[in-house]
């Protein structure tokens, strides 16, 4: 596979000869587009829906104008470039690939969609599998404005090693400034990048992927091209993408509208568990100690035992007068009630119909003349007793009432944990329960437990209530999967239709308290299909410099040995600079090199990268010198948050999955100390540059670094 195009030699003044046609024919497919859009916008004006007509007509006319808008949304570009490159086959045919389909008025293709099978050689083809192409071009463009082409030319005598194409195309995309939030690689997907987005949607894709491989663009055009290629039923079902905390969604939000999919649902955990039980305002900050047991699979045992707990037969006969009689129902006779509807309900508030009917049932035989129960229930339904009694013996609960009275009371925690939990364990889990309910604050490891709790407890019962139930999808992708915790994956297990998920990550960063250790560990709790899990590992770096990841490869040798760092693309670039201080000047040391760093880069990007433990500390120094700057942090639900400024503080416990120009990582040794896996979390600090990295630091740096 030869190169050619974009270089001197081809033409006298450098300029590729097909430049001025191929600029026409993409101005030709803009404006084939925008004759869609008119007349997609002419169909929306023919299809308003007045007060008149029947309920079924003007429902049909509601779904047509939602096809309408959905398409119109579509063929929205924004300031994303419309075509990539063209390949030319064997037998003379051309086809340009982009971003969308368009076509001329006569319907003949003028653009096709790289999801497409036609478009697959473009990201796939190599000098031994060339696929059928003779030539494979690749567009440098801004927006409609074509800057220059680069040709690959297949030649079965002239073999190349095939692991990267469009070399020019794509490193001109990486040498691009980081911006607050990622940019799709539509234009430049690598061969083995492809294959895993074009996988087959029946069972589990599991991706390992280094720093810097692409495996969240990966994931996320995998969701793309599943909705393109399974329309039906994948549209109606629903594609979830979990992301591990809100800074990451708000970063990686553009990417799927930039493919013309707005219709995939992007979410963390809080927000699955917000939709069956409202807002949940998850802001508590706890031990790492409460999260590595919150986050372990007992605490599904406890969740279950702890309703159980709640399912009591009377201590006492329950006696309430009816007339001149009374009725009674004995405290055996309630243990019975309690033990068929644990036979019978699915979940415990599903219980509770089968609770009540059966104690004015006894009630009623308890009489002489054994009244009708319908009537001793319409006039003993508000009798306190009787109240009280159905209380104790099945009362319904929500999720967040269970576990405020779990977490609030030693007591009920060590009848729940039966011999499951140590008694230290027991009081790291206990917590203050005498706040009103708007007020309580739950944490992050929090939100698999209510999901939990919900699983047990079920929708409440009754006309005031109108619970949804869990809502299921028929994909779902799970990016950083190796955080996540036994329980998270049980939870997220719950949402899958048919067992179709593509979960990716890095088990080097795996960081979190309950995160796994190998793959294996994140499988056991994601459902079984006839399928056997495919496993793929994305092996080439594309984002990090080699002589950064050189530094990072120290680290990962030792945090985990069993991993070989990705091979870079950019094997160029400046050294990692290591920068000592005073503990009194270690604000303004990072101040200045922060700002060294960005005078560097042209203006780019500066990730501070730092403890959590220094973050007020390193912000004062931002502050006193009057640089301008941002402070990342996990914003709620309808937050805009995220990395809108040029130099952002970025805890290390959220820098996972982001990139910039710059990272400036702030006293090594003190990240290493202070997080649950220190080194893992420095390996992931000192991966998030695509140009240059720096390392300050006044206390001794870790071994691993000092070598």
């Amino acid at each position: 596979m030869q190169l050619e195009g974009g270089r001197p030699g081809v033409t006298s003044n450098g300029r590729h000869p097909e430049l001025d046609a191929e600029q026409a024919y993409i101005d030709h497919a803009y404006d084939c587009l925008e004759a869609q859009r008119e007349r997609a916008t002419r169909l929306r004006s023919m299809v308003e829906v007045g007060r008149g007509g029947t309920n079924q007509a003007r429902w049909e006319r509601e779904v047509f104008e939602g096809n309408i808008n959905h398409r119109l949304g579509q063929l929205q570009l924004g300031s994303a470039s419309l075509v990539f490159g063209r390949v030319d086959d064997e037998e003379g045919s051309a086809y340009h690939i982009g971003r969308l389909a368009v076509a001329a008025e006569d319907q003949e293709p003028v653009v096709v969609d790289w999801r497409a099978p036609i478009a697959e050689p473009f990201y796939r083809a190599t000098g031994r599998e060339p696929m059928g192409l003779r030539r494979r071009r690749h567009f440098a463009t801004r927006g409609r404005e074509l800057l220059d082409i680069e040709d690959e030319i297949f030649d079965l005598d002239a073999l190349a090693s095939g692991d990267i194409q469009g070399h020019g195309a794509l490193l001109s995309a990486l040498d691009e400034h980081r911006t607050g939030h990622l940019a799709d690689i539509v234009a430049t997907i690598q061969g083995e990048q492809d294959e895993i987005i074009r996988d087959k949607l029946k069972g589990t894709v599991v991706v390992q992927g280094g720093p810097g491989t692409g495996k969240t663009v990966v994931a996320l055009h995998r969701a793309a091209y599943l909705l393109y290629t399974h329309r039906f039923p994948l549209e109606g079902q629903g594609v979830l993408v979990v992301a591990p905390n809100r800074l990451f969604l708000r970063y990686v939000e553009r990417v799927l509208p930039s493919l013309g999919e707005a219709g995939v649902h992007l979410m963390v955990l809080a927000d699955l568990v917000e939709d069956l039980l409202g807002e949940i305002p998850v802001r508590l900050e706890e031990s790492s100690a409460a999260a590595a047991i919150k986050g372990d699979v007992r605490m599904a045992e406890v969740i279950r035992d702890a309703v159980r707990d709640r399912q009591r037969p009377l201590r006492e006969d329950l006696v309430v007068p009816y007339g001149l009689a009374t009725l009674r129902l004995s405290a055996s006779a309630s243990s019975r009630i309690i033990k068929q509807a644990r036979r019978r309900a699915r979940t415990h508030n599903s219980g509770r119909r089968h609770v009540e009917n059966e104690i004015f049932r006894q009630l009623a035989a308890s009489h002489r003349s054994e009244p009708d129960p319908e009537s001793v229930r319409s006039r003993l339904r508000e009798d306190e007793a009787v109240r009280a009694a159905l209380e104790r013996m099945w009362p319904q609960l929500t999720p967040t009432e269970l576990l405020r009275d779990l977490f609030g009371s030693q007591a009920l925690l060590r009848s729940a944990a039966r011999d499951r939990l140590s008694e230290d364990e027991l009081a790291v889990l206990g917590r203050q329960r005498g706040q009103a309910p708007g007020t309580y604050a739950w944490s992050d490891s929090d939100v698999p437990l209510l999901d939990e709790a919900y699983a047990r407890l079920g929708p409440r019962q009754g006309r005031r209530y109108d619970d949804p139930e869990v809502r299921t999808y028929g994909h779902i992708i799970v990016d950083e999967a190796q955080d996540q915790s036994p329980m998270a994956l049980r939870m997220i297990a719950r949402r899958t239709l048919s067992g179709s998920m593509t979960v990716v990550g890095d088990i080097a960063q795996a960081t979190s308290a309950g995160g796994a250790h190998s793959w294996d560990d994140v499988l056991a709790w994601l459902p079984e299909t006839s399928e056997p899990p495919r496993r793929r590992e994305l092996t080439i770096g594309y984002r990090i410099p080699a002589p950064n990841m050189g530094l990072a490869a120290r680290v990962l040798a030792q945090a985990e040995p069993s991993l070989d760092p990705p091979r870079s693309v950019r094997t160029g670039g400046t050294p990692p600079r290591i920068v000592g201080s005073s503990p009194d000047e270690l604000a303004a040391r990072v101040v200045a090199v922060s700002l060294e760093e960005r005078a560097a880069t042209g203006g780019g990007s500066v990730a501070v990268i730092l403890p959590r433990s220094l973050i007020d500390e390193v912000e004062a120094g931002f502050v006193a010198a009057g640089v301008e700057h941002g402070r990342a942090t996990i914003a709620s639900r309808n937050a805009s948050g995220g990395l809108r400024a040029d130099i952002t503080l970025i805890p290390v416990a959220l820098a996972k999955g982001l990139e910039l120009d710059v990272g400036v990582v702030v006293e090594p040794g003190r990240i290493v100390s202070e997080e649950p896996r220190g080194l893992r979390a420095l390996y992931v600090a000192l991966t998030r540059a695509t140009k240059r990295l720096a390392l300050v630091h006044a206390q001794p740096l870790p071994d691993v670094l000092a070598e």
